[in-house]
């Protein structure tokens, strides 16, 4: 009899010792990366640098604690409201991450220690949009025209780079070896820092035809 309850014990303490590897008793040591969100950009400023897009931190806690720290489900959120054009710099408070942290997980180690960021003048104007026709038609057909919708578009962004700009090109459009019209849905491609204030979808519609085709007459690809 008392073998058997030495058995029984002795079967208990391995069952206890596997359930904890298992659960994650041990404390183990992870790293993990934050996104980093801008509160408060003034309207008329745009953010046109960042040193870093996360924050990369070293956490120590159990098995069972670190399943729940992801990008996920913590951020890291940078008020911008007071900032003005040109450079800043913000420190990296790691008490902002930590409340986020379930209990028994802790930051060992964060990188960056600061934040660089670049804020220019934010600019907008209304430009023409253009379309990218990538080959020829097939022999004998030749493109009569492009349609677009809209024919201009609002950007905004970067000031300088707002200006600077004199149409908006769509993304390559293949009409190679077409003997019929066609219609695409595209994107413009702009620069980084400059985007659609309406990000509505960009129609183009290609009339391609014989060279020697009557006007008003229409032959399908």
């Amino acid at each position: 009899m008392p073998l058997r309850i030495g058995t029984l014990l002795l079967a208990w303490v391995i069952a206890m010792v596997l359930w904890g590897m298992a659960h994650g008793v041990s404390d183990i040591e992870r790293g993990v990366d934050i996104p980093i969100v801008f509160d408060g950009v003034p309207d008329d400023l745009v953010l046109t640098d960042q040193s870093a897009r996360a924050v990369n931190i070293r956490v120590l806690g159990s098995r069972s604690a670190l399943r729940d720290v992801g990008p996920s489900k913590i951020d890291y959120r940078i008020d911008v409201s007071g900032v003005q054009r040109g450079e800043a710099v913000y420190e990296i408070d790691t008490g902002q991450i930590e409340e986020q942290l379930p209990g028994g997980a802790r930051i060992v180690s964060r990188s960056p220690a600061s934040l660089e960021l670049r804020f220019a003048r934010r600019g907008r104007k209304s430009i023409r949009v253009r379309a990218d026709l990538a080959g020829e038609p097939a022999d004998g057909y030749t493109v009569a025209w492009v349609e677009i919708e809209p024919a201009y578009v609002w950007l905004t962004g970067d000031r300088r780079q707002v200006r600077a700009m004199t149409e908006a090109m769509t993304e390559p459009i293949e009409v190679r070896g077409l003997t019929g019209p066609i219609e695409r849905e595209v994107r413009l491609l702009l620069a980084d820092h400059v985007w659609m204030e309406e990000p509505t979808p960009v129609q183009v519609r290609v009339r391609i035809e014989a060279e020697n085709a009557p006007p008003g007459s229409e032959e399908t690809s």
